[in-house]
């Protein structure tokens, strides 16, 4: 079979089990947050940390429980990497340095898991399994919590509840990623991913060298760092490692774990404000961004110039032997555009123009189909500016679903889609200015500003994967990247609260013959321009000096 004819039909078997299960999921999850009835381990739960989960909250005691949770969070993981070495199954690892502590504490706790150290040589069991998988599993659960509660700020009229974070927060955990991440760890140790606690192994090679090979619940973390969104790697090599990754077929269970909450969000959505068809005008947005990025990436990796690459039928530098272009190809775009971070190549090794997409998929806001939640959240933002657009041009009072787009709604939304642009900007124009960011960069001209740029627009948009060219290990990118992680997590979702709260307390307006038809093809066409737009007003400058130079000169 040619490579070409497998990268074909693995694309095609991705894309038919996500439509397999889009419906059943999404629904189960749609019922999942319109429940009524705790379980008994819920409610165990609840009254541990003392809430009710019957109690309705309004945008700011939602947003308050968000940012106490998150901040209890970031404070324990911290304190779990600073006395890791006094716990047991400490593996005899030192504690994380400070800086590195608060970076991977952030980094965890904002849902970006951007890794500036090496998790087989760094974590203890401990810390790993009780700190950095568990809040794996609560961060995702975070952004399905504030994408539920902007939908039924959409859903529900003349009211400012949003229902209840706590609730909401405890179920996206204990009824939707806990039994998909068992089932998923189950076969992936089927696959060959190991799951153990025993000691480091010291073995001699072939060459007489000596090694040390790590062991670890790995089976169990790869399953929700994929599932969440996360991307955290038990390992340095991440997904490209073959205790995570063992072979082909885990390879594509792992690239359909990173899309498949995130594609089913929209029928949620449209289940949730009773019009499927809005949310199919939402997926289907979100599958063509997806779907041209994947094209495109694959055809620049096999097409890359060079005697080299010729002759190996492509650019294999930095890619697995055992997955080739297409699988690499498809991964990175998946996780990419998807807050996730996982990689299963080396992405600094990409050739200019597909390094570029890589870069151009998180800039979109990770929004096709972005993370657990936030992918749905950001899409629908972006809706709402379309819509804005289209009113303009027709002189009409822009509605959406049956809410007035005013000033305070087209403010938030500006607001939210300002925020990770400026971060990006001012932090990697800071780190080129300083000498910090010079001394990282291990490539010099287009490419070592592409790294700096990619470093922070992977941790302002929480996506967490990196160009592994650059030292990003030193106090000064520790707190900084770490500081735009947390602003880039929690700013987004002070405007998505605030405006979901706003869309709450309307009137619904009744439809009428001038009314814009948002479930038509022709607004998910205007949805993809309008995307597609505002992300190259903002980014195309800083493209042209990266990738984009970088691409054309090569």
């Amino acid at each position: 079979m040619s490579p070409v004819l497998a990268d074909v039909l693995q694309v095609t078997a991705l894309i038919g089990a996500l439509a397999l299960v889009h419906r059943p999921l999404g629904d189960y999850m749609a019922a999942v947050y319109s429940s009524k009835k705790h379980l008994r381990v819920e409610k165990w739960i609840y009254r541990s940390v003392g809430a009710n989960p019957d109690a309705e909250m309004r945008w700011p005691a939602y947003l308050r429980g968000i940012l106490i949770f998150s901040a209890v969070s970031v404070l324990f993981l911290y304190a779990l990497q600073r006395v890791q070495d006094k716990l047991p199954l400490s593996l005899g690892f030192k504690p994380i340095s400070p800086d590195q502590a608060f970076n991977t504490a952030a980094s965890f706790v904002s849902n970006t898991n951007w890794q500036s150290y090496s998790g087989e040589v760094a974590m203890s069991h401990v810390t790993q399994t009780a700190g950095l998988a568990v809040q794996n599993f609560v961060s995702a659960a975070v952004g399905m919590a504030v994408a539920i509660a902007l939908v039924r700020g959409f859903a529900r009229s003349r009211t400012g509840d949003l229902g209840n974070f706590w609730a909401d927060l405890v179920r996206g955990t204990i009824r939707i990623l806990v039994p998909i991440a068992v089932i998923a760890a189950i076969i992936l140790v089927a696959c060959g991913a190991i799951q153990n606690f025993g000691d480091i192994h010291h073995i001699t090679t072939l060459t007489g060298d000596k090694q040390a090979l790590s062991p670890g619940a790995v089976a169990s973390q790869e399953a929700i760092k994929d599932l969440g969104t996360n991307g955290g790697g038990y390992f340095n090599a991440n997904s490209a490692h073959p205790f995570e990754n063992p072979n082909g077929l885990s390879n594509l269970l792992e690239i359909f774990l990173l899309l498949v909450i995130p594609f089913s969000m929209p029928r949620v959505f449209g289940k949730m404000v009773a019009s499927l068809k809005q949310g199919y005008a939402i997926v289907a947005a979100m599958g063509i961004i997806w779907f041209t990025a994947v094209l495109a990436v694959t055809w620049l990796e096999y097409a890359h110039p060079g005697t080299a690459s010729h002759l190996a039928g492509g650019a294999m530098e930095g890619k697995e032997q055992r997955f080739g272009e297409g699988a690499s190809s498809l991964f990175s775009v998946s996780t990419t555009m998807t807050s996730t971070g996982s990689v299963n190549s080396f992405h600094d090794s990409f050739s200019g123009l597909s390094g570029g997409v890589l870069l151009l998929g998180m800039m979109l806001g990770e929004l096709a189909p972005g993370g657990v939640g936030s992918g749905l959240y950001g899409m629908l933002i972006m809706a709402i500016i379309a819509v804005f657009i289209a009113g303009l041009m027709v002189g009409r009072t822009p509605e959406y679903l049956g809410k007035k787009i005013g000033t305070r709604e087209i403010k938030l939304a500006a607001c939210y889609i300002l925020i990770t642009p400026a971060l990006v900007l001012i932090g990697t124009a800071v780190a080129i200015a300083l000498p910090d960011g010079k001394e990282a960069m291990t490539n010099i001209g287009a490419h070592g500003f592409s790294e700096v740029l990619y470093a922070y627009t992977s941790g302002s948009n929480n996506n967490g994967s990196a160009f592994a060219g650059f030292g990003a290990n030193t106090p000064f990118f520790n707190t900084t990247i770490g500081l735009c992680m947390l602003l880039g997590r929690f700013l987004p979702m002070v405007f998505v609260l605030a405006l979901a709260g706003s869309l709450a307390e309307q009137k619904p307006v009744p439809e009428t013959a001038g009314t814009l038809r948002t479930e038509k093809p022709l607004f998910t066409g205007l949805l993809v321009g309008t995307i597609m737009i505002i992300t190259g007003l903002t980014f195309f400058p800083a493209l042209a000096l990266g990738p984009l130079a970088e691409g054309l000169s090569s």
